[in-house]
């Protein structure tokens, strides 16, 4: 039976996904094996609504990639394990439901390539550094990260960040549009989860969540007219879904709209 590297869990509209590798949550081939069933498990569950991703224990979100693996397999299999692992976080990307990644610790290496897949990124306060510091393993990001980051922050800092190979703060990150939130330590959890609930019926109509994530996603990578032939066919299946009817009657009488996620 294979080790458990991957801890999934959902309850009321939310899945949380959990490295676990300690102490730094490091991925290996297995782990993402795994990753990867857990992200397909959500997506094709019903009653999940939202993906938070998050790392084992209070240091580490992820420090990516597990060095001692790769310094024992052949430059043949390091190359399909970054296949791999890529296919896994754009699976994680493009799958119809939002992701969270909480930065509970250090977020170096793979571990932000990760977080960059997911949708929106809150950190702990003072819990760590952040950074894509592959360079001094004489490689670069390759998990997603050139492509992730200069989308995020810039062709300039993108480079100057990945070639210097330096961490930095949460604060930082913030400030540059990497980190959406950071959260004090105390309860940081709830807080957390309470964020995440928001975007669970009957607060929130998650098709419609769902749909605003995949026209940007998708849309971002294509040329403006087929991006917006996309982001009328999306709001065509919204306009044909229950929770839009909802929300326009419940606007037409003034009430709050109660969604089903339908």
């Amino acid at each position: 039976m294979a080790k458990e590297l991957i801890r999934y869990g959902a309850e009321d509209g939310i899945a949380t996904i959990t490295m676990i590798d300690p102490p730094a949550n490091t991925y290996t081939h297995e782990m993402m094996r795994q990753m990867d069933e857990a992200i397909l498990k959500a997506r094709f569950d019903d009653d999940v609504h939202v993906i938070v991703m998050r790392g084992d224990g209070e240091k580490f979100f992820s420090a990516g990639a597990n060095i001692q693996m790769l310094s024992e397999v052949t430059p043949q299999f390091k190359y399909y394990f970054c296949l791999h692992a890529n296919e896994t976080l754009s699976r994680l990307e493009q799958t119809p439901k939002l992701v969270i990644a909480a930065l509970n610790g250090h977020t170096v290496g793979g571990g932000m390539e990760i977080a960059m897949a997911c949708d929106i990124r809150i950190a702990k306060r003072d819990s760590g550094k952040i950074g894509l510091p592959e360079i001094a393993l004489g490689v670069l990001p390759g998990t997603g990260g050139t492509q992730r980051l200069v989308r995020l922050v810039g062709k300039p800092r993108a480079i100057e960040l990945m070639v210097t190979g330096r961490t930095f703060t949460f604060e930082e990150a913030l400030q540059w549009g990497i980190v959406n939130e950071i959260y004090d330590p105390e309860n940081y959890w709830d807080q957390i989860y309470t964020y995440a609930k928001q975007f669970t019926p009957p607060n929130k109509a998650s098709k419609a969540v769902g749909r605003i994530k995949r026209s940007v996603q998708s849309g971002a990578e294509i040329p403006l007219e087929s991006a917006l032939t996309l982001e009328r066919e999306l709001q065509q299946q919204l306009f044909a879904s229950s929770d839009a009817k909802e929300g326009i009657k419940s606007y037409v009488e003034k009430r709050t709209a109660k969604f089903e996620g339908k």
